[in-house]
């Protein structure tokens, strides 16, 4: 499945904005991750487009969420590490892989970098930097929806959790006016 076509059926099963926002986010964060570790950006980015695919239709049944999205994305031939990681990034297989790990590690991350912009005066991811977030990332009430614990896991791609910021950051940067900020 080539990147529009993802782009297309995210679009008819997520409604919300935010949320297909945040799927941007991520899908920013994989591809730039994939770039730094010399990975197929295209996969790593389907993962992070896709990954919450089925957030709307298990709203309210947090135990199928991810499971759901992994079938579906199955049944379209969608590839096996992709679905793996999808299952993964919510809980549902242990991350193996370092598409998991950044799956994982990138998801909470994104909404704490968003949160960040939002605080800001200027309101912009342009006008970010990694010891900002870091420093949001200590504030444990700020953002506290997003898994602190979860983030830090990046260690288990090799990178320390200022550098997973500052790639992540640097990669929603990159879609900042697709996202509004």
């Amino acid at each position: 499945m080539m990147r529009k076509e993802a782009y297309d059926l995210l679009a008819q099963r997520l409604k919300n904005k935010n949320l297909f926002k945040h799927c941007l986010a991520v899908e920013a964060c994989l591809r730039k991750l994939a770039q730094g570790f010399g990975e197929d950006e295209d996969l790593w980015g389907m993962a992070g487009l896709l990954h919450d695919i089925d957030y709307e239709e298990t709203d309210g049944d947090p135990a199928r969420h991810g499971l759901e999205g992994a079938l579906f994305l199955e049944k379209l031939g969608i590839d096996e590490m992709v679905v793996r990681a999808v299952k993964a990034h919510s809980g549902h297989l242990g991350p193996s892989s370092e598409l998991d790990w950044a799956l994982f590690s990138a998801d909470p991350l994104t909404g704490l970098i968003v949160a960040s912009a939002l605080m800001h005066p200027e309101k912009k991811l342009s006008a970010l930097d990694t010891d900002f977030i870091l420093r949001r990332f200590k504030e444990k009430r700020f953002a506290a929806g997003a898994n602190r614990e979860q983030i830090a896991a990046c260690k288990n791609l090799g990178l320390e959790l200022e550098a997973f910021i500052g790639i992540c950051l640097e990669g929603m940067q990159g879609v900042a006016e697709e996202l509004g900020l």
